[in-house]
């Protein structure tokens, strides 16, 4: 299953929540505000980094531009929306909203 978050992990549990449900090897896919879970320096950063161990996790490129994130996490891939769709082809999609 491929988890989408798209809401920041400063007003939302959306981020623990899928990192929590989802089985080792699924991938996560950070969108819209989801991606500032994807900075470096953060109170969070701790638990992507432990994530990234069981998980790919990807973050939507057009949406770190549009927020001005240049800085990721070390093991975050950055995708387009090309990458997006290939990864709803490939998996079954669990949104946290």
């Amino acid at each position: 299953m491929l988890h989408t978050v798209n809401r920041s992990p400063l007003s939302s549990n959306s981020l623990y929540s899928a990192l929590r449900i989802a089985a080792p090897g699924d991938p996560l896919l950070l969108l819209e505000d989801g991606v500032y879970a994807a900075m470096p320096g953060a109170v969070w950063e701790q638990a992507v980094q432990a994530a990234l161990a069981q998980h790919p996790i990807y973050a939507l490129g057009a949406d770190l531009q549009a927020r001005g994130i240049e800085r990721l996490i070390e093991g975050i891939q950055v995708t387009g929306y090309d990458g997006f769709v290939a990864l709803v082809e490939q998996h079954g999609v669990v949104p946290w909203l």
